[in-house]
């Protein structure tokens, strides 16, 4: 009963606060710092340690919870490419790190507009080669992400394999954003967070001159064979719930050992509510123990 409560809340709060936030009519610096306060109430575990450390120039933010990490989960935030920062995902990253028993790098990918594709691609490339050269082993990594971060673990997972760079162990999204032309979104009866103009500005904004069907922008459109074991998780009230089912779609008929999740009645990047609702807990639990089951550190 409590939690009924709780989850009609948290969708009201949603609906209500940060739904309006993501309107194309905010500027985009704005939503940054407006968004960033609305984060504050998705809070980490209790004894989760957040260093800020910097590699091959690039900031990111080093998470763990608990003394002995094993392995690396590559994580890359939300945002639809525009805002978002290791800061605003501090409580799933956290989470994160505890259900997964590893440790979480999280990279200050560079935004758009001032970054266009690809430079959040480059600089996730960056990071997992520069993970590689530490000595990491590509058993012991596993990406991740949510919503277009979701899209930009499978899109550097596809550009790994086309380079012949070793691939992680294994791929975990949450409410993917994997087609930027936003042409077969979802209609739930009801969508707490997302509306279209705003994820088609974001989209206009990241693609700039590039052709969204490009698959490195949209991985729907790509080829997916050879990619490690990928979890997807969403949440069937966001109309990205199409992405999200036609990732694992693709991943299928591609042959990739793929397992879909739909949690009823929950929205979009619900996971971000972890430590309060008990199903977004339930659902980072799975997902460390997703990691788990495919790192060998």
């Amino acid at each position: 009963m409590i939690q009924a409560v709780l989850e009609s809340g948290l969708r009201q709060t949603m609906t209500r606060l940060v739904r309006p936030l993501l309107h194309p009519s905010v500027p985009v610096r704005l939503q940054r710092r407006l968004i960033s306060k609305a984060y504050l109430t998705s809070v980490p575990p209790r004894g989760t340690r957040f260093e800020d450390i910097e590699a091959e120039g690039l900031a990111m933010t080093r998470v763990c919870h608990g003394d002995n990490p094993d392995g690396v989960v590559l994580y890359f935030h939300g945002g639809g490419y525009i805002i978002g920062s290791p800061r605003t995902h501090r409580g799933i990253t956290g989470h994160l790190a505890r259900a997964s028993g590893a440790m979480v790098i999280v990279p200050d990918y560079r935004l758009a507009p001032e970054n266009p594709y690809p430079a959040a691609l480059d600089d996730a490339e960056t990071v997992f080669l520069a993970l590689l050269e530490e000595g990491h082993t590509p058993t012991s990594l596993s990406l991740a992400g949510d919503s277009a971060g979701g899209g930009l673990a499978i899109a550097l997972a596809m550009r790994l394999r086309d380079k012949g760079f070793p691939l992680p162990s294994s791929l975990m999204v949450m409410s993917p954003w994997t087609d930027l032309s936003n042409t077969r979104l979802y209609s739930p009866e009801y969508e707490p967070v997302l509306q279209r103009p705003w994820i088609d500005k974001a989209a206009r904004l990241y693609c700039a001159n590039e052709p969204v069907a490009n698959p490195y922008i949209s991985p729907v459109f790509g080829d997916l064979s050879g990619l490690p074991p990928l979890l997807i998780q969403a949440g069937s009230q966001e109309i990205l719930l199409n992405d999200a089912r036609r990732l694992a779609d693709a991943a299928n008929r591609d042959s990739v050992d793929t397992r879909l999740e739909i949690y009823n009645s929950l929205w979009h990047v619900f996971q971000v509510h972890a430590g309060q609702l008990a199903r977004a807990t339930g659902a980072l639990n799975t997902a460390g123990a997703f990691i788990r089951q495919h790192l060998r550190p």
